[in-house]
């Protein structure tokens, strides 16, 4: 659980509010069949995709996959914390949010000290830009670099002077320990702490909420490394944060580009190119795609045009690949030999990001890279070309770019689209054996995900689970199928947005909320005929799993033995 909020209040506080009234107070809805619709707030579009569902307290984005429930929706749109958010919709209906006893309901508050500990450390270096006798060279370099005074005011530039104890000197009132969790002091092996950043140009960097939660330092003149990120911290993960993200306002608008470099970021804002964001120092990641998605539905890579760039263009295609639902696009814009976004913005200007010519498209890419090394005038080239796309394109959602790019396979294959596609689903229904309920989802999950799924938009069916039953398989995703049917039985009346909150703190909701993303249901009118069918498949599959178990073990003690016999009847 998020927070330190009994999960009977998250309960009770989802079954009082209605999440039609409470986003329709921020985004306005309007009734189409059972549910209600709107333009998606979390990225641009012209036809309405955003739907929300008052029977399942649940909304969600065809276009750009966001979902969740009431409080979900809080967090996303007003970049509220979790306790902000259940605040704010218990002071809707009149309640008061409870504590544990003993504890606090602020979560995590042991974080409160690292947070004010980067914003104090955020205002000392932007005045050591300004008031220490050595910033002059700080500032000869940003300015050599072409920044003005209001960029730098802007993405809040400081400077760490040299020294070894500047920082912990001037921040007195907060513990070394402190300074150390925040990732602004290194603990000396003989023991006491030095500061991390000397003599560094630096960056802040902030969250999506604005929050300072580290820093970026680049050298001046020669040293190494070149540009140092603070380390992991409890409120920094470089895997989930882009720089310059809380700069993007609400929407993005038409595009956004993902450079590789904080320098580049701001360089190309002070050439009027404000819709650009950089990773940190890491490969481009899943959740950053899923969080730039929320703000656009175009995002354009920006790397190096040799192999290291190329290599890590690839990587980031690979992440993209899943998440390109309807609408969303990806394009790659390589630059040119000796060339970085920061020197090209300077040597060509806006323009040149703004040069559609100079892009590639996702799927020209893709083909491109694939077709490297393979000779597609010879019949094994051309089967090698198909062996290497299959797994790639199965990745992709259905849709109509699934089936471009089979067109496009197609054509360097010289086989026809159905031929591809009898493969395509042939292996896919090889990989993953289940048999799927008429019209449940579109991308043929497993049958324990099939089985999760339903219980997600219908939890009241738990009370056709056997828990014993499930118990004795070993299946990926029993032991989660078995617990959420249990909260099903406990709680008959819950709808999808409390099961997602009831799993919102653990791994197993981020797994819950992709699935809901990933798979939507068109539910029929008789799901709970589909269930238990599926249901039936499952436990027989258990059956004959634990049966060839049994039979293959040589000692069985007399409770197995009683086992087999009940196995060996009921296969009979």
């Amino acid at each position: 659980m998020a927070g330190r909020i009994p999960r009977e209040f998250i309960d009770e506080l989802l079954t009082r509010v209605d999440i039609v009234d409470v986003i329709d107070a921020h985004v306005p809805l309007r009734k189409a069949g059972k549910d209600f619709v709107a333009c998606c707030p979390f990225h641009t579009e012209k036809t309405p995709s955003f739907s929300v569902s008052r029977n399942k307290q649940f909304y969600y984005c065809f276009g750009c996959g966001a979902s969740g429930s009431a409080i979900g929706f809080l967090m996303d749109y007003l970049h509220l914390g979790f306790v902000e958010a259940v605040r704010d919709l218990a002071a809707r209906v009149g309640l008061e949010v409870p504590e544990e006893a003993g504890m606090d309901a602020t979560p995590r508050r042991d974080l409160e000290p690292i947070y004010e500990a980067l914003e104090q450390a955020c205002g000392w270096y932007r005045r050591q830009l300004r008031e220490h006798p050595s910033a002059g060279r700080a500032i000869d370099y940003l300015k050599g670099r072409g920044l003005s005074g209001e960029v730098a005011a802007r993405f809040e530039l400081g400077y760490a002077p040299p020294g070894w104890d500047n920082l912990s000197r001037a921040l007195p009132g907060i513990g070394a320990a402190v300074l150390e969790r925040a990732g602004l002091l290194i603990r000396r092996e003989e023991g006491g702490h030095y500061d991390r950043f000397r003599d560094r140009v630096i960056f802040p960097i902030r969250d999506r909420r604005g929050r300072c939660i580290g820093f970026g330092g680049r050298v001046i003149g020669t040293g190494e490394p070149k540009y140092l990120n603070s380390p992991e911290t409890p409120v920094f993960h470089k895997g989930r944060e882009l720089y310059g993200m809380h700069l993007l306002g609400r929407a993005a608008g038409n595009e956004v580009l993902v450079v590789e470099g904080y320098m580049d970021v701001v360089a190309l804002a002070q050439f009027g190119v404000d819709h650009a964001v950089a990773t940190l120092g890491t490969a481009t990641t899943r959740e950053h795609l899923e969080r730039l998605f929320r703000v656009t539905h175009h995002l354009v890579f920006c790397f190096d045009g040799d192999q290291a760039g190329r290599r890590a263009a690839w990587r980031a295609l690979e992440q993209a690949l899943e998440l390109l639902h309807e609408g969303r696009t990806v394009d790659f814009l390589f630059m040119p030999e000796g060339e970085d976004p920061d020197s090209l913005v300077r040597r060509e200007g806006a323009e040149a990001f703004a040069d559609h010519a100079r892009r590639v498209p996702l799927s020209g890419f893709l083909f491109d890279h694939l077709q490297q090394g393979v000779d597609l005038g010879a019949l094994d080239g051309r089967a090698r070309l198909v062996d290497l796309a299959m797994p790639l394109l199965r990745k992709v959602p259905e849709g109509a770019f699934r089936r471009l790019l089979l067109q496009r396979l197609s054509e360097l294959s010289r086989l026809q689209p159905d031929e591809l596609r009898v493969l395509l689903d042939g292996d896919s229904k090889r990989s993953h054996p289940s048999v799927r309920p008429a019209r449940m989802e579109r991308h043929r999950p497993s049958l324990v995900r099939e089985l999760i799924l339903a219980l997600l938009h219908r939890p009241e069916l738990g009370k056709l689970v056997d828990g014993d039953a499930l118990g004795k398989g070993d299946l990926p995703g029993l032991a989660l199928l078995a617990e959420i049917a249990a909260y099903g039985r406990e709680h008959p009346q819950a709808t999808t947005g409390q099961v997602l909150e009831h799993w919102r703190d653990r791994p197993e909701g981020e797994h819950l909320r992709r699935l809901l993303a990933r798979e939507q249901l068109v539910e029929p009118d008789d799901l709970e005929r589909h269930f238990r069918d599926g249901l039936q498949r499952l436990e027989a599959r258990l059956r004959s799993s634990r049966l060839q178990a049994l039979l293959h073990k040589r000692d069985l003690d007399a409770a197995e033995q009683e086992e087999l016999r009940g196995l060996l009847g009921h296969s009979g």
